[in-house]
């Protein structure tokens, strides 16, 4: 996703196989730490990977959905894009980047029949979760666990379906009158703490 020339080479050859409508980004790495502890190695890396990977591939993919008569632009961000969360100084940078991205494309290209939307996640049970416990907290995996899914006020941390459920959503005609729009899927993370 970081080399613009191979990103466009891939939307060239997958544009043969059918026409591209839809574009989903849903590619990030993460990063601990504050702005002291970050260096600018890590910092170049994060944004290279959450923010110019996925302009990389709108720019890519603009072109073959305009032809196309229009289509659907979906960004994957996080709720770290729009709050405050301790120790995630570049992640959060990255994330709010691609809400602001998801914005700015949704305004300069409704007229061409795109419409572009973010879905914003709190914590999601995945691999990435298991690793990132296995790593850093071996055999405390279960408390842990248990400790960051209670940070959602609904008690539990969301499941990978339950992001893609929304995401086909928002790519399908039954959302065709959704544009510009982050969605915060996050278990009451952002409004219900107080």
């Amino acid at each position: 996703m970081t080399d613009q020339r191979a990103v466009k080479l891939l939307f060239e050859e997958i544009s043969k196989a059918g026409p591209i409508n839809i574009l989903v980004n849903n590619a990030g790495i993460s990063h601990i730490g504050k702005v002291e502890t970050t260096s600018e190695e890590d910092f170049d890396r994060v944004l290279r990977v959450n923010v110019k990977g996925y302009y990389n591939c709108i720019r890519a993919a603009i072109g073959h959905i305009t032809a196309n008569g229009g289509g659907v632009i979906l960004n994957l961000a996080s709720v770290a894009g729009s709050t405050g969360i301790a120790d995630r100084f570049v992640y959060s940078t990255s994330k709010g980047a691609v809400i602001a991205m998801t914005y700015s494309v949704a305004r300069d290209y409704v007229g061409l029949g795109i419409r572009c939307n973010c879905i914003s996640p709190a914590r999601v049970h995945t691999p990435f979760v298991d690793d990132y416990l296995s790593k850093n907290y071996p055999g405390r995996e279960r408390e842990m666990y248990n400790k960051l899914a209670a940070t959602q006020p609904i008690g539990r941390m969301g499941e990978p379906e339950e992001v893609a459920s929304l995401a086909v959503f928002l790519c399908s005609d039954a959302a065709a009158f959704i544009t510009g729009t982050n969605y915060t899927l996050d278990g009451g993370f952002m409004n219900l703490h107080g």
